[in-house]
Protein backbone atom coordinates (compact mmCIF):
# COMPACT_ATOMS: atom_id res chain seq x y z
CA UNK A 1 0.00 0.00 0.00
CA UNK A 2 1.55 3.59 -0.98
CA UNK A 3 2.43 5.53 2.35
CA UNK A 4 -0.38 8.29 1.55
CA UNK A 5 -3.25 5.48 1.40
CA UNK A 6 -1.54 4.28 4.35
CA UNK A 7 -1.91 8.25 6.51
CA UNK A 8 -5.21 8.11 4.85
CA UNK A 9 -6.48 4.65 6.49
CA UNK A 10 -5.09 5.50 9.27
CA UNK A 11 -6.41 8.87 10.28
CA UNK A 12 -9.68 7.48 9.31
CA UNK A 13 -9.64 4.33 10.54
CA UNK A 14 -7.07 4.82 13.58
CA UNK A 15 -7.48 5.39 17.31
CA UNK A 16 -7.04 8.23 19.26
CA UNK A 17 -3.23 8.43 20.41
CA UNK A 18 -2.68 5.07 18.51
CA UNK A 19 0.67 5.33 17.56
CA UNK A 20 2.74 3.25 14.42
CA UNK A 21 5.82 2.72 14.06
CA UNK A 22 7.39 3.60 11.24
CA UNK A 23 10.51 2.10 8.91
CA UNK A 24 12.84 4.73 10.41
CA UNK A 25 13.75 3.68 13.53
CA UNK A 26 12.83 6.15 16.18
CA UNK A 27 9.87 7.52 14.03
CA UNK A 28 6.65 6.96 14.47
CA UNK A 29 3.58 8.36 13.38
CA UNK A 30 0.66 9.56 15.97
CA UNK A 31 -3.22 9.70 15.42
CA UNK A 32 -4.56 12.84 17.51
CA UNK A 33 -7.83 13.26 18.25
CA UNK A 34 -10.67 15.58 17.06
CA UNK A 35 -11.35 18.31 18.70
CA UNK A 36 -13.55 21.18 19.12
CA UNK A 37 -11.64 23.45 16.86
CA UNK A 38 -9.89 20.61 14.21
CA UNK A 39 -10.46 17.60 12.98
CA UNK A 40 -8.43 14.35 13.87
CA UNK A 41 -4.74 14.55 12.41
CA UNK A 42 -1.98 12.42 12.21
CA UNK A 43 1.73 14.22 13.79
CA UNK A 44 5.55 12.54 13.42
CA UNK A 45 6.84 11.73 17.07
CA UNK A 46 10.69 11.43 16.96
CA UNK A 47 12.08 9.72 19.94
CA UNK A 48 15.35 8.12 18.58
CA UNK A 49 15.94 4.09 20.02
CA UNK A 50 18.82 3.50 22.35
CA UNK A 51 21.45 1.06 22.63
CA UNK A 52 19.04 -1.28 24.39
CA UNK A 53 16.41 -1.07 21.83
CA UNK A 54 13.99 1.54 23.80
CA UNK A 55 13.25 4.99 23.20
CA UNK A 56 15.41 7.29 24.55
CA UNK A 57 12.65 9.71 26.25
CA UNK A 58 9.51 9.18 27.56
CA UNK A 59 8.02 11.17 24.91
CA UNK A 60 9.35 12.27 21.95
CA UNK A 61 9.03 15.46 19.71
CA UNK A 62 5.73 15.37 18.05
CA UNK A 63 6.08 17.61 14.63
CA UNK A 64 2.84 18.22 12.45
CA UNK A 65 4.43 19.93 9.55
CA UNK A 66 7.60 21.16 7.58
CA UNK A 67 7.69 24.59 9.43
CA UNK A 68 7.83 22.41 12.75
CA UNK A 69 10.20 20.65 11.55
CA UNK A 70 12.22 23.29 10.02
CA UNK A 71 12.46 25.63 13.31
CA UNK A 72 13.63 21.88 14.80
CA UNK A 73 16.30 21.50 12.43
CA UNK A 74 17.46 24.68 12.96
CA UNK A 75 18.22 24.62 16.63
CA UNK A 76 19.79 20.89 16.40
CA UNK A 77 22.33 22.42 14.04
CA UNK A 78 23.45 25.56 16.42
CA UNK A 79 27.05 25.46 17.42
CA UNK A 80 26.05 26.76 20.90
CA UNK A 81 23.40 23.40 21.46
CA UNK A 82 26.48 21.55 21.11
CA UNK A 83 28.60 23.63 23.17
CA UNK A 84 25.79 23.41 25.95
CA UNK A 85 24.88 20.03 25.62
CA UNK A 86 28.93 18.83 26.04
CA UNK A 87 28.80 21.09 29.42
CA UNK A 88 25.97 19.33 31.04
CA UNK A 89 28.12 16.14 30.09
CA UNK A 90 30.60 17.15 31.86
CA UNK A 91 28.35 18.23 35.02
CA UNK A 92 25.82 15.63 35.27
CA UNK A 93 26.43 12.03 35.71
CA UNK A 94 25.77 9.36 32.97
CA UNK A 95 22.81 7.55 33.12
CA UNK A 96 21.72 3.79 33.04
CA UNK A 97 19.22 2.58 30.60
CA UNK A 98 16.92 -0.18 31.25
CA UNK A 99 16.69 -3.08 28.97
CA UNK A 100 13.67 -4.65 26.85
CA UNK A 101 12.70 -4.88 23.52
CA UNK A 102 9.07 -5.57 21.72
CA UNK A 103 7.54 -5.89 18.11
CA UNK A 104 5.02 -3.95 16.94
CA UNK A 105 3.13 -3.20 13.47
CA UNK A 106 5.84 -0.85 10.93
CA UNK A 107 4.69 1.45 8.35
CA UNK A 108 7.22 1.38 5.34
CA UNK A 109 8.48 4.85 4.16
Amino acid sequence: MELTQTLKTFIEEGQDWERKNTSVKGVSIIRLPATKNRAASLAIDINPIGDHGLPMKKKGIMIMNAAELAAFKTVFENEKVDSLIRALEEVLPERKAAAKTSKVDVVQI
